[in-house]
């Protein structure tokens, strides 16, 4: 997955997921290790940390 395909992944989590969707990508990424996918796993936490920069900075 490169990085365009990365970011249009996260856009339609954060869409379908809103807030939950962070979390949604990390327990994907958890299940991918846990199942010897490590390939895939980073391919999550990439998919979790475009999420986390679109959700932007945390507000109080």
């Amino acid at each position: 997955m490169d990085a365009i395909q990365t970011a249009q992944y996260a856009r339609a989590l954060y869409g379908a997921h809103g807030d939950k969707a962070e979390a949604e990508a990390a327990k994907k990424a958890r299940d991918c290790e846990l199942a010897a996918k490590p390939d895939e796993a980073r391919q999550w936490q990439a998919v979790r940390a475009a999420i986390r920069a679109l959700r932007g900075p945390n507000q109080s």
